[in-house]
């Protein structure tokens, strides 16, 4: 609940969009969009071949990154959006700097 809180505060308090927010790291990540899911999948598994209570906590964290993902993008989005906009990859610059000049004329 805590990262999904954290994720819906980014986006609907502070009005920012991973994919649209995000896309100057897009060169870095050879254009894949990186989601807090993938660094949880990667925390779970990390923590299987170690044990105590590190491991505990790793795993626990991570499950918690990959569900809050899940949810947010195929529950939360898609009911309030429609989309669950799950991109895989940095949309081109062009469109994303459209999109954000589209919403500035807007207000």
């Amino acid at each position: 609940m805590l990262f999904e809180s954290v994720t819906c505060a980014f986006r609907w308090g502070f009005d920012l969009q991973s994919t649209r927010d995000t896309a100057f790291i897009a060169p870095l990540t050879f254009g894949v969009r990186v989601h807090h899911g993938y660094v949880g999948a990667l925390c779970s598994l990390g923590s299987v071949p170690v044990h105590g209570p590190l491991a505990a906590w790793a795993l626990r964290i991570g499950l918690a990154l990959l569900v809050s993902d899940v949810v947010h993008h195929f529950v939360v989005l898609r009911w309030t959006t429609g989309d669950p906009q799950f991109d895989l990859t940095y949309p081109r610059l062009v469109m994303i700097e459209a999109e954000r000049e589209a919403q500035e004329a807007r207000g």
